[in-house]
């Protein structure tokens, strides 16, 4: 979502700002812009698109100062305009903002009955009109924001600047993740450590309900009671400083070839001293009765997989939600459940209710890839998934990461409730630790699935089919080739097509199917052939074994034969490579695809 970025600094503050911005493109945005405070004079520049607009819009306007706020909009009410863009401004304050305020418009009702009029269609100017109102009736900086915030409803992280105040910006966090970094001489305000690495080591990330008051030498953080607070200070990984493509003409395409180096680092943090005796050891799951998964969009896929592990292994019952839909139905939590909840970032917004709703009630467990998140501080255990930072807005690494993490619970399960023995326990885990070798088996026949994909750029409807834990993964191909190929395509469980799906089927119509050569291979041949009957034309992916004898499909994808248990770690792999290269035949933008943005901070 929106990226935020402040700076109080001893040099012209608008160009590290910009570059800041820069680490942050990965949230998505559809404008940006920046503010700065100059001789105790406050000013601004905006632009919508890239920041490549920005940047030029500075070279002809230049904006000095050594004070300044920046920020990547997301759009969330307004359409992406220079009026609608931040930071806002409302006479001596600037204010930019992530998160949605729920009660804008009654708040902005009320400012207009005391003549603060609004220029911009957002919620975040009512914010800067808010406290504009509050400083002209004699209020401090301070006091002006301390009365804002106590007026808001909804997810917010905020930093303000004030006309007149070179030494002093105020941060808020409500909902949406802030952190801020001090190192004596400067202060700093970011979305995430990612925007801060190169600028300091070690940051603080605000708690829920924190806000921070800073200046060049000193900070004070008080907490939603108006009480003053400590936070533990964290030292940045230094992996944050390194976001770099390594020769990869996009994110995507470097994220999708790390996978079986994160895959094997992954594994081996959780298996290699064995489960008795890993991190995993610290987990006791016996008296677990029933499992709980809560995640959105890709990562809800990697629970349904895990669904399938989880109960044929170890025999518990597990319900998948939907994060943004799960709170709302009040589900009842019964004694003896484990509610597990996944998001890369840490700080899904409809993820993080719906582990608070769990609080108190049973048993929580994040699978996270940011162990600072919000996320994984909540939760009463968390597992990093260990991809290292991931910047493409369409998940790659961190699903399979995920999916390897959830294997490994799911061993550890089992072997907790005497399902599996111990001699069954280490020849799963051996062959999942098989899986990033066969990873890089299947990432040499790139270029096969590149031609094939410069075909499928052409159709308007693709649809995915698999059967049993395969078909999550028609669900996340699927996904994967409508976010950043823009075409139409559905996920199907192969058994379900002839209940509705069958009628989309023609000869424009390209068919993906998922098949290993396992148990359930022969069923899924049958429903493809109900396909090619109707001139549907199939993409067969599947192990050798799988494609002999299959001369009648429309195309043929190789993969490498895996265990059938954890073949959907394998099968991911060409499901990213043909939305990968699908997206690039179409020329859309891979790696920041129109309206999608990376971390969901808002419900």
């Amino acid at each position: 979502m929106c990226g935020i970025v402040g700076i109080l600094g001893t040099h012209q503050v608008s160009p590290i700002i910009l570059e800041a911005l820069r680490r942050l493109e990965y949230r998505g945005y559809d404008s940006a812009g920046i503010a700065t405070i100059h001789d105790g004079h406050l000013d601004r520049r905006r632009a919508t698109g890239k920041l490549i607009n920005l940047s030029d819009h500075l070279v002809h306007d230049p904006l000095p100062g050594t004070s300044g706020i920046g920020h990547t909009r997301w759009a969330t009410h307004g359409k992406p305009t220079v009026t609608n863009a931040h930071p806002h401004r409302a006479g001596p304050v600037a204010v930019v903002h992530n998160g949605i305020i729920e009660n804008f418009a009654e708040l902005r009702e009320e400012l207009r009955g005391q003549n603060y009029g609004a220029e911009s269609d957002t919620d975040t100017e009512t914010v800067a009109l808010l406290c504009q109102m509050n400083l002209d009736r004699g209020m401090s900086p301070e006091d002006a924001v301390q009365a804002t915030l106590n007026r808001l409803d909804g997810a917010f992280a905020l930093a303000f600047l004030f006309e007149g105040e070179n030494d002093l910006m105020i941060a808020a966090r409500r909902g949406s993740p802030l952190a801020i970094a001090h190192d004596g001489t400067q202060a700093f305000v970011g979305s995430d450590a990612i925007a801060l690495a190169p600028l300091c080591d070690r940051l603080m990330y605000l708690d829920e309900g924190d806000w921070a008051v800073l200046t060049r030498d000193s900070y004070r953080i008080r907490n939603a009671d108006g009480a003053e607070v400590t936070r533990p200070m964290v030292r940045i990984a230094e992996t944050a400083g390194r976001v770099e493509k390594g020769g990869h003409k996009h994110w995507m395409s470097k994220e999708i070839h790390e996978q079986p180096a994160v895959l094997d680092a992954s594994l081996s943090h959780y298996l290699a001293d064995g489960l008795t005796e890993g991190p995993l050891s610290e987990i006791d799951l016996s008296g677990v009765r029933r499992v709980v998964m809560v995640a959105c969009g890709t990562a809800y896929y990697a629970c349904h997989v895990a669904k399938y592990w989880i109960e044929q292994l170890a025999r518990i019952p597990v319900e998948i939600d939907v994060a943004s839909e799960y709170r709302y139905r009040e589900p009842p939590i019964e004694d003896g459940t484990l509610a597990i909840f996944v998001s890369q970032s840490g700080e899904t917004a409809d993820t993080l209710a719906a582990l608070r709703y769990c609080k108190n009630q049973a048993r929580t467990l994040a699978v996270v890839n940011v162990p600072t998140s919000s996320i994984a501080r909540e939760a009463d255990a968390a597992l990093p998934i260990l991809a290292g930072a991931e910047i493409g807005v369409a998940s790659t690494k961190a699903f399979t990461c995920q999916l390897a993490v959830l294997a490994c619970v799911a061993l550890k399960a089992a072997a907790d409730k005497n399902r599996l023995g111990p001699e069954q326990i280490t020849a799963e885990g051996e062959a999942l630790r098989r899986l990033p070798a066969l990873i890089s088996t299947a990432l040499r026949g790139e270029h096969d699935l590149e031609a094939l994909s410069r075909n499928l750029s052409e159709a308007t409807d693709i649809l995915f089919l698999g059967r049993g834990a395969m078909y999550p993964l028609a669900l996340e191909g699927a996904l994967k080739l409508k976010e950043i190929s823009y075409i139409h395509a559905e996920g199907y469980a192969s058994g379900e097509l002839k209940h509705g799906p069958i009628a989309l089927i023609d000869e424009s119509v390209p068919v993906i199917v998922f098949a290993p050569s396992d148990a359930l291979f022969g069923k899924t041949v049958s429903n493809m052939q109900e396909v090619m009957a109707r001139g549907g034309r199939v993409v067969l992916v599947s192990d050798r074994e799988g494609l002999a004898g299959q001369s009648e499909v429309w195309a043929k994808v190789e993969m490498p034969h895996a265990p059938d248990l954890w073949a959907p770690l394998l099968y991911a792999v060409p499901a990213q490579l043909l939305a990968y290269h699908t997206a690039i035949a179409k020329g859309t933008d891979v790696d920041q695809p129109r309206n999608l943005a990376k971390s969901v901070t808002v419900e």
